[in-house]
């Protein structure tokens, strides 16, 4: 392995090659060593979304595998690309996270003149959908939670319908919760809206990916404050 290609760069190709059989879907897996291959695959596919690779991309990718495979002479020397790979998936994921930014300014507005709605100077917007009653939580404390989180075009990424509500101590989650469930009183229920600045800004999640939530993206929660245990979050660090 030369030492210009970073061990994750060298791992992903050399992935992608066992992948390489069942590419385009021209092959459905079988046996389960065909599975286990596809399966790897798909984790390195997930690996190179942070390219964000268009189809023709993609049959460049395939072409530079398979001649690699069969031995022929390469197009390029590839020791010679290995320190650009980063900075490609650094400005593609940029880009990304600029285009969701710009695509989420009106969803931002629309939910700030919803009526009752409170825009924070954090960008939070916060709209009350049920009074509590008692005491608000401070970032000291833990939270008993029921929750939907949407994106921007209403499709829920995540729950805890199936799952049941979630504890945590409000010091250890994004901004956009700890600033709006601090607004709320236990028994209450708020829509949250997320500016990507108080979500998972432009990383988004997983990291590397955004499969999940996109770099950039602005979300929106349905929450319902349960409890609060006054202190139970009082040796946590402030999420990162």
């Amino acid at each position: 392995m030369s030492p210009r290609i970073g061990p994750r760069i060298a791992l992903t190709l050399g992935l992608v090659a066992l992948a390489v059989p069942f590419a385009a879907g021209a092959q459905v897996p079988k046996t389960e060593d065909e599975k286990t291959i596809y399966a790897i695959g798909a984790a390195v596919a997930q690996r190179l979304k942070q390219y964000n690779l268009s189809p023709d991309e993609t049959k460049v990718l395939l072409a530079a595998i398979s001649a690699s495979l069969a031995g022929e002479k390469l197009a390029l020397d590839p020791t010679a690309y290995g320190d650009k790979a980063n900075a490609l998936a650094q400005s593609r994921m940029a880009a990304r996270a600029a285009r969701e930014r710009e695509a989420s300014e009106k969803f931002l507005a629309d939910a700030a003149a919803r009526k009752g709605a409170q825009k924070k100077p954090s960008g939070l917007i916060y709209l009350e959908t049920k009074a509590g009653s008692g005491e608000s939580p401070t970032t000291v404390d833990k939270v008993k939670v029921a929750y939907t989180g949407k994106r921007r075009d209403g499709s829920v990424f995540d729950s805890s319908k199936e799952r049941g509500p979630a504890d945590f101590p409000l010091a250890r989650t994004i901004s956009c919760w700890t600033e709006g469930i601090q607004l709320m009183k236990p028994g209450g229920t708020a829509t949250l809206t997320c500016p990507a600045d108080l979500g998972y800004g432009d990383t988004g999640y997983p990291p590397g990916s955004g499969d999940m939530i996109a770099p950039g993206a602005a979300l929106q929660f349905d929450v319902e404050l349960i409890a609060v245990e006054k202190g139970g979050g009082a040796e946590a660090a402030p999420a990162p």
